[in-house]
This record gives structure tokens, sequence and C-alpha cells, in this order.
């Protein structure tokens, strides 16, 4: 597409929501397209789907890079908050190994939670329903919801360190 800052539209279009909620998330395709650039200016943190296998950990270096990108140039506040393992299988050896690179690689990042290998979770979307709705007792719906308290509590870990950090400057200036 030809228009004058194209990379913007999602953000521009977003403007009056953020207003309204306090998080809107944005699902984009696993490919670095205009929409995917689009997203990445519009957000303001970001959380990674990664498959445990090879391809997908080159894909993540290739994603990083992209974020790079945008981060000098389009959306300098946009920052990984984290990383979530998905269709993951212990039995696995590859799955082991590329795990034990994105701990080495990302440290505190990368989420407890993992999203494992489900049937259920693959036949959701066919029904038209997310998996809480389709099969709420399935592992994978465990897991998901799993995965978004560790999302709240990560966030309340922060304010709370925000917290400390103003009550630490405060005293200091006493």
């Amino acid at each position: 597409m030809d228009l004058e800052d194209r990379e913007y539209r999602l953000k521009s279009a977003l403007g009056r929501a953020r207003d309204e909620f306090d998080y809107v998330v944005i699902d984009c395709p696993p490919a670095l397209n205009l929409l995917t650039i689009n997203a990445l200016t519009a957000a303001t943190s970001l959380i990674i789907p990664m498959q445990c296998e090879y391809y997908a950990l080159e894909g993540l270096s290739a994603l990083v890079e992209t974020i790079k990108r945008v981060v000098a140039h389009l959306n300098p506040s946009l920052q990984i908050e984290g990383i979530v393992r998905t269709m993951f299988d212990p039995r696995n050896s590859l799955t082991k190994d590329v795990s034990e690179q994105l701990q080495q690689h990302f440290g505190d990042k990368l989420y407890r939670t993992v999203i494992p290998r489900n049937v259920r979770l693959a036949e959701a979307p066919s029904h038209g329903l997310p998996i809480v709705a389709y099969d709420p007792t399935s592992s994978g719906a465990k897991a998901y919801l799993a995965l978004a308290g560790e999302l709240v509590r990560r966030e309340q870990d922060a304010a709370s360190l925000m917290v400390l950090g103003a009550q630490d400057a405060v005293t200091q200036t006493d």
C-alpha cells in the first residue's frame, strides 16, 4: 500500500480505545507483513507465543530484529513483555533443548507457564469458541488460565516495584 503513514493506521484507529480500556489485545498472524508492523507500531508491549521447535527459534530471531527496527524507527516505547512456550511436548527432546535456549537468552522474560500440545486447543477454533468455553477442563484451557494468572501477578509485582521505588525516592529526599 502506498498510503502515507501506513504503519500508523492501526495506532490511529485505536487512539480512542486506549482511554476506554485497560488492555487492548491484538492477535497477529505469524507473518512479518504490514498488519504485523501496524500492530507493533500501535502496541506498548508484546507477548510472543513460541513453539519449541528449531524453525520457530529461527523465526524468533527474525522477529526480534524486526522489533528492534520498529523501536528505532516507529515505536520507541515498544518492549517485549514476555515469551510463552506453546504446543509444548515435554516428551520431545527438541522441545527441552529449545526451551533451555529460550531460558538462556530471555531469562525472566520467559513465562513459567507453558501451553501444552493439546487436541482440544486445535478443535476449539473450528467451533468458533475460545478454549475456556469449548472445553474448560482440558489441559490447554487450564494452561491458558494459568498464563492469565501469571500475567496478572507479573503486572502486580511490577506495580509494587514502582510504588516501592517511589517510596524509596521520597525517603531519600527526606
